[in-house]
């Protein structure tokens, strides 16, 4: 970081997040201006930012919410989305805390299976309309979700973006995510449904006549295209099985969600124009210029000097290193959006694991993973479902503010973080 154009970088992202916090300027344009001055002082240039693998714009994230938000796009319009929401209000018998506790689990089950972002992206207009027939304030429930999701996603390779990372440069299978981090995720899960009673407890107000109301609902009249239902669920269920079955395919998510999409919109009947109005373009705006401006550090050398220093902190010292990187995983993936984070340290914790003479199973890895999963839970831009169901909540009018997230990202980060590091050291050194 000896050089201005590190430094400048520098200036230029803390400038960015700073006004991202303020929200005196809409997060969309902070971004593309950042990103703009990254380009301009010549941080990062346009082969680096549109077509590195390494620092630029991730096209498998953009490409893949796309894909998933022309399909969700086209379930609305079958009136799925209001079929599960009545369903799932009359489960919990319309109390308010046991339909958070549903969609929690929920939630996190599916991420686990998909992946969170896919995963927000159908539940998120269930939880609205769950909300609107309830009289409910949104925010707690979209919230809940995110933290739910990110902390599910942990436990599969496929549930978070970083494991997929992760597994490629350790050579790691979806068992061993399962074995390594499910039994954690589950104690996790439980937690959090606990803390959001409490978090959230001044919005559970139950309202009798609601609730009679939509008692009496019947949710199969919600549904009213009947065909295109099931041309979609078709095409979710080849969907899901091309995520699930990616190991075999070799087809990324992006690939499979953009066939998925272009597959629907060929079976049905449905205007197309109207189906691209339901994508999130200013999501995607965002995305891009978050990556931009991440590349800048990257192209720099910023990201890679704070990433060296961690590991000559860690040594060899496996008990200590694990500590360390589990917790600055937590800080750092709340600070920058864990996907390029994890993408910048995976090549050093490899060489970190083979130092301590270890394999593919090491515990820095499920370090790694942990704190940089549960990590994005942190702040509003931390993981790339919080950006996603923030986007939907705000083209809906139920905006949620940077803080308001954050306030209850932080609380739920610093205890899952807590209870990793003891789970950490309990089963690789003092169970071991």
């Amino acid at each position: 970081m000896n050089d201005w154009h590190s430094w400048a970088a520098v200036v230029v992202f803390v400038g960015a997040y700073a006004l991202i916090i303020s929200e005196k300027i809409h997060r969309v344009a902070v971004a593309l201006g950042g990103a703009g001055l990254m380009l301009a002082i010549g941080a990062t240039d346009d082969e680096s930012a549109f077509y590195s693998e390494h620092s630029g714009v991730d096209w498998n994230v953009i490409f893949l919410l796309m894909g998933m938000m022309v399909i969700v796009g086209v379930l609305k319009k079958t009136g799925m989305f209001e079929y599960l929401a009545i369903w799932s209000v009359k489960r919990a018998r319309a109390k308010p805390f046991r339909v958070m506790a549903m969609l929690v689990v929920i939630t996190a089950v599916a991420s686990a299976l998909l992946d969170n972002v896919t995963t927000v992206l159908l539940i998120a207009p269930v939880t609205l309309l769950v909300c609107e027939r309830l009289g409910l304030p949104a925010m707690p429930f979209l919230i809940a979700e995110i933290l739910a999701s990110n902390i599910g996603g942990t436990a599969t390779l496929v549930g978070d973006p970083p494991n997929i990372i992760i597994a490629s440069r350790a050579g790691l299978t979806f068992n061993d995510f399962l074995v390594h981090l499910a039994p954690i995720v589950a104690v996790l899960l439980v937690v959090l449904v606990a803390l959001c009673r409490v978090m959230f407890r001044k919005s559970f107000v139950y309202d009798e006549d609601r609730a009679v109301e939509i008692m009496a609902l019947e949710e199969r009249e919600a549904i009213h295209d009947p065909r295109l239902l099931i041309q979609g669920l078709i095409v979710l269920t080849l969907v899901v099985a091309g995520f699930v079955l990616h190991p075999v395919l070799h087809y990324e998510p992006s690939v499979v969600a953009l066939l998925g999409a272009g597959l629907l919109v060929a079976l049905s009947s449905v205007d197309i124009g109207d189906v691209l109005k339901e994508v999130e373009w200013p999501t995607l705006a965002f995305f891009a210029g978050l990556f931009i401006m991440i590349g800048g550090l990257i192209e720099t050398g910023v990201i890679s000097e704070v990433s060296t220093q961690l590991a000559d902190a860690i040594g060899d010292n496996e008990l200590g290193g694990s500590m360390s990187l589990l917790g600055a995983s937590a800080v750092l993936s709340g600070i920058v959006d864990n996907i390029p984070y994890v993408a910048t340290m995976a090549p050093i914790t490899s060489d970190l694991v083979q130092n301590m003479g270890g394999n593919s199973g090491h515990v820095l890895w499920w370090a790694l993973a942990l704190g940089a999963d549960l990590g994005g839970n942190a702040t509003a831009i931390g993981a790339s479902a919080n950006v996603v169901v923030l986007g939907i909540a705000e083209r809906n009018r139920q905006p949620i503010s940077f803080w308001q997230f954050t306030k209850y990202g932080l609380v739920v980060t610093a205890v899952t973080v807590a209870l990793s590091l003891v789970y950490v050291w309990l089963r690789y050194f003092a169970l071991a």
